[in-house]
């Protein structure tokens, strides 16, 4: 064995090592951004404001360098197998972890282990709705578009990241099947306030676009946000929904606060 291969191997090694702490300082910084997002949605509403398009940087920076990490490992294990003397006569050698097992124990350090503390908390608190109606985005059958639904949530799949959700109450254009179930990827919920908890309920200044129940359904639709609960001091909003007019007006309906979510980035109603 040379010693030049040693050389090369070790220095592949330093380079992986670099990586990972690379990757470690950008899931910090992708951390902190979710965190902000999370507690002021509103933010990338103001001027000036550009953190989506930074959220957007590190997310690519993030997989450049996952990238580069599967190529480095994939020549380390190149490299090692070129050294190491064959097994025993019958006995296949035993190798290091090949690519694609290589990216699947990187993605589940990456997306469970190491990612961050708030991301396992989230599946966690994915996991923990179940039984608990949530907003859900769904494309009912003969539907054109995707709708905002009331659903019930039956089961979370941690490892594939869907929900299995029950939709109690579908409308009169559905077949006469009754309930019907769907699957759906957490980007498609939106969990409810706590309906005990007016406190997990954001405060939503006036003109601020939301999803909210319409009264009397358990459909979803953009609308606009006249007076926040906390400032009358109930556990109502007072709204006003699109495409709601009556009499050349938008009359201003009463919604429980935990049946009002922010406004999906995207929607596009």
């Amino acid at each position: 064995m040379a010693s030049s291969d040693i050389a090369a191997i070790l220095e592949n090694s330093k380079e992986l090592d670099r990586l990972r702490k690379d990757q470690e300082e950008i899931l910090l910084e992708i951390n902190k951004l979710h965190k902000k997002l999370q507690t002021t949605p509103e933010v990338v509403e103001k001027p000036g404001d550009n953190s989506l398009a930074r959220l957007k940087v590190l997310y690519t920076q993030a997989k450049d360098l996952s990238d580069s990490e599967a190529n480095i490992s994939n020549l380390l294990i190149s490299q090692l197998d070129a050294v190491l003397p064959p097994g025993p006569q019958g006995q296949p050698r035993r190798r290091i972890e090949g690519n694609e097992q290589r990216r699947k124990r990187v993605k589940t350090e990456s997306d469970i282990s190491r990612l961050t503390p708030s991301m396992r908390n989230q599946l966690e608190a994915c996991a923990g709705l179940k039984g608990e109606q949530v907003a859900a985005r769904v494309t009912p059958r003969n539907a054109e578009k995707d709708e905002w639904f009331v659903v019930k949530v039956i089961h979370f799949d941690k490892e594939t990241k869907e929900f299995e959700v029950l939709d109690e109450e579908p409308g009169d254009d559905e077949d006469s099947s009754g309930q019907r179930q769907y699957k759906l990827p957490m980007g498609n919920i939106i969990p409810f306030p706590k309906s005990n908890d007016l406190s997990s309920a954001p405060d939503f200044p006036p003109g601020k676009h939301v999803l909210a129940v319409y009264p009397g359904t358990t459909a979803l639709y953009k609308a606009t946000v006249v007076h926040g609960h906390r400032k009358r001091k109930t556990d109502d909003y007072v709204l006003e929904f699109d495409d709601d007019e009556e009499d050349g007006s938008l009359p201003q309906r009463t919604v429980p606060f935990h049946k009002v979510v922010p406004m999906p980035e995207g929607h596009r109603p």
